[in-house]
Parts: C-alpha cells; structure tokens; sequence
C-alpha cells in the first residue's frame, strides 16, 4: 500500500500514511474543507424561504 499523501510505501506505525508528516497533512486538508464533496443546493435554501415568508407576510392582514 502507498501514502496517498506522496506516495512512498506506508509505515505500519502511521497507516495508510508514510509519516507523521504525511497524517499531518492529510489532517490539515479535513480541518480546512479541501476535501469535499460537491452537491447542488436543495430546492428550499435560506434564501429562497426568506422570500417565501416575506410572501406569506404580506398576504396576512395585520
């Protein structure tokens, strides 16, 4: 198995990584969201509730 940080062959001590080094790394990717998985927004995001509120307000007699 190799790192999938630089490639080199894994060290039992850090698996699936090479180092401490390599982990470190890896873990610096997670904690700033360079991994992630890109999807689509759902259909009722933030704004488009505000809007619908916004609507439904002015309908209602005050």
């Amino acid at each position: 198995m190799s790192c999938p940080i630089c490639g080199k062959d894994t060290v039992q001590k850090y698996r699936p990584f090479c180092s401490r080094r390599c982990a470190d790394v890896d873990l610096g990717k997670w904690l700033t969201g360079a991994y992630s998985v890109p999807a689509e927004e759902p259909e009722d995001t933030p704004g488009e509730l505000s809007r619908a509120l916004d609507e439904e307000e002015g309908r209602k007699p005050h």
